[in-house]
């Protein structure tokens, strides 16, 4: 049976679209209070990986630094969608697709983004970015 769009199927799924969600509503939230060093506990220490603009930052701490020396001061992120699938190579992962527009202070104009995350669950339970892609959409 082929399921029709907008459709939920288990209990798993709804599960992990309301991780992704949370992941989602958080990550946003530190970014935009300005709690951006605080984004690399997001992260695995060794094996994560950020692609920022086409530029490869790999580990928590050269992400977190990237991220903390981004060339504004203030940013606010409006999600307008956010997709959850699981991930067929991690047990227990979660990819999530976000797009929307930021908006940087003392700018007139929004910018259009995409960001995928990879949410790949630890040992201990926890979920941490594994692999995570940012673009800005031009045109």
């Amino acid at each position: 049976m082929q399921k029709e769009e907008g459709e939920m199927g288990g209990g798993a799924e709804a599960q992990m679209e309301m991780v992704g969600k949370a992941f989602v509503k958080h990550y946003y939230g530190l970014f935009d209070a300005g709690s951006r060093p605080a984004l690399a506990g997001l992260y695995h220490p060794s094996t994560s990986i950020l692609s920022f603009e086409g530029r490869r930052f790999d580990g928590a701490d050269s992400i977190g630094r990237h991220l903390s020396q981004l060339p504004f001061d203030l940013c606010r992120h409006m999600v307008a969608t956010v997709d959850c699938q699981g991930s067929p190579f991690a047990a227990g992962g979660i990819l999530v697709f976000v797009t929307g527009s930021l908006q940087l202070s003392g700018e007139e104009h929004s910018l259009s983004f995409s960001q995928m995350f990879q949410l790949v669950q630890s040992t201990e339970g926890r979920f941490y970015v594994q692999n995570d892609i940012f673009r800005l959409n031009y045109g």
